[in-house]
């Protein structure tokens, strides 16, 4: 509480019974000027604590917008570095794809992937092929439960460049664009299902 002590008339002495005139006009005076600080010094610490509290409610849906664009943003990357990973090699390094997508996948993915990969290697490696994905765009379809979700959907949308040795001077191009189911394991995304949205031949006819 802020009750500043004070002095009134009736608290001041005098040896006659009416007191003296400058006591009866100065004294009310001080009294008035204390009591009117100290309303206004609530006033003002009551509105300072309205305040602090408007701003405190508004802020927390600004924080949480933060926090799911952050999340957001780490599922993108998370999306678009595993296109890149997984569908990048040539016939020097697709023994090790798999060892290499497998920090991007989860779930029972991770093991297709991983037999998809020992079923083609043999026969890529031997006509030489080589990959190279480049990431064009990539984005969040859904993320249930904001910043807090454990499920989400992405987008890519990529360029896919592949040669042979037969094919070397002309490569095969392709536009391709997937939908990416991802997981949260503990502080990362990984992706447990993809699907081909688009598929587009660019490949030059001669």
């Amino acid at each position: 509480r802020l009750d500043a002590p004070f002095t009134t008339v009736s608290n001041v002495s005098s040896a006659s019974d009416t007191p003296p005139s400058s006591v009866r006009h100065c004294c009310p005076g001080r009294s008035s000027a204390r009591a009117l600080v100290s309303v206004s010094v609530v006033s003002v610490l009551a509105s300072f604590v309205a305040a602090g509290a408007f701003a405190g409610a508004a802020a927390q849906p600004y924080l949480m917008d933060r926090a799911t664009v952050a999340t957001k943003m780490r599922i993108a990357e998370t999306a678009a570095g595993a296109i890149t990973t997984l569908w990048s090699y040539t016939p020097e390094n697709m023994d090790t794809l798999s060892d290499r997508s497998s920090k991007y996948l989860g779930g029972d993915f991770e093991q297709q992937y991983r037999k998809f990969v020992d079923a083609i290697a043999a026969t890529n490696k031997q006509a030489k092929v080589s990959s190279i994905t480049q990431v064009v765009g990539a984005g969040v379809e859904s993320l249930p439960g904001g910043a807090a979700g454990t499920e989400a959907t992405a987008l890519v949308y990529t360029n896919t460049t592949s040669t042979t040795a037969q094919s070397s001077s002309i490569p095969a191009m392709k536009y391709l664009s997937y939908r990416l189911e991802l997981k949260r394991y503990g502080r990362d995304w990984r992706v447990t299902r993809m699907t081909t949205v688009t598929s587009l031949d660019l490949t030059p006819k001669l």
